[in-house]
This record gives C-alpha cells, sequence and structure tokens, in this order.
C-alpha cells in the first residue's frame, strides 16, 4: 500500500466534498433556496467528511492512521447517507403527514437536549418533503445520497484492503516468502 495512493484518494474525496459544500452555498445564498433541518444534517455531515478527508490527505498517515481516518469518513459518510435517506422517503411518499411550521434548528436546540433535538430532526418537516431543484431529474437530497453511497463504498473498500494487507503480512516479523532449504 502506497502513501501517495492513500493520500490521493483522500484528496479526491475532499476535493468531491468541497465542491458539493460549495454548491449547497451557492444554491442557498445566490440562488435563495432555503435548507430545511435534514438539509442542515446532511451538509453537517458533509463538511466533517470533508474536514476528515483534507486532513488526511495533509497529513499522509501509515496504516493504523490511514484506518481511523477510513474509519471517520465512513461514519460521516453513513450519517450523511442516513439524513439523506431520509429526505428522499419524505419527499418520494406524498401521503406523509408532516408539520407544517417546524422552529430553526437553532430553536430546537436551544430548547431541547440533544438527543431529542437529532430525533426531531429526522422525523422532518413539510420544508424536508418538498423538491425545490432538480439536475437531470434527480433533487438535492438523491444527489447528496448518491454522494455519501459513493464515499461510503471508497471508504469500506479500503478498509477491507487494510484488513486483508495486515492478514497476508506474518505476524513475527518473518519473511513472507521463505527461502527454498537445501540438504
Amino acid at each position: 500500500m502506497s502513501l501517495a495512493c492513500s493520500r490521493s484518494l483522500f484528496f479526491m474525496a475532499f476535493t468531491a466534498g468541497a465542491v458539493a459544500l460549495g454548491a449547497s452555498y451557492y444554491l442557498e445564498y445566490a440562488v435563495g433556496l432555503v435548507p430545511c433541518s435534514l438539509c442542515l444534517a446532511q451538509r453537517l455531515f458533509m463538511t466533517l467528511l470533508t474536514a476528515c478527508c483534507g486532513l488526511a490527505a495533509v497529513h499522509g498517515p501509515q496504516r493504523t492512521g490511514l484506518a481511523c481516518y477510513w474509519v471517520a469518513a465512513l461514519g460521516a459518510s453513513v450519517g450523511g447517507g442516513a439524513a439523506a435517506w431520509r429526505q428522499v422517503l419524505l419527499q418520494s411518499d406524498p401521503v406523509v403527514q408532516l408539520v407544517n411550521c417546524s422552529p430553526d434548528p437553532e430553536a430546537f436546540f436551544s430548547s431541547l437536549p440533544w438527543l431529542c433535538a437529532a430525533v426531531r430532526m429526522f422525523n422532518g418537516s413539510a420544508d424536508c418533503a418538498e423538491i425545490s431543484w432538480t439536475l437531470f431529474d434527480l433533487s438535492i437530497p438523491e444527489w447528496s445520497l448518491l454522494f455519501f453511497v459513493a464515499v461510503s463504498t471508497l471508504a469500506f473498500f479500503q478498509l477491507m484492503r487494510l484488513v486483508w494487507n495486515a492478514l497476508q503480512r506474518p505476524l513475527s516479523g518473518e519473511a513472507s516468502h521463505r527461502g527454498l532449504v537445501r540438504d
């Protein structure tokens, strides 16, 4: 496993995450779309994922550090994927009865305990079920879900590669290829 390979993968994930974050801020501030609570949760996980991949690309860790960074990237992408999946489900089911009025996330976290606020945020609101922008007939949460699934897959396979390489090495420090023994 080469250091350049892991650094380039982390850098590509960082670049893709930074572009996605830039697009979300562009849609909010230039186009005028107002993000709902699930959109903000996805943005939080995207920020965590981008920061993790950026740190790993700069740091260039060895085997143990790579595993830690890939686990952190996998956790952030699974969390973001769960938020995106919930919003895709809300948008695809027109029969869902959602609360029309929900306070902003600052009001959630200031008046409720963190766990209750997170549960209420994942329940969604009428704003979360509204499709306000599409590209190639996919909504923003669907694009987000595709991105999080791709990064989750990358992180999972890199972790499996690290495990496979660790299992291929002998434990005692001997060479992995023994020389021929001649009598």
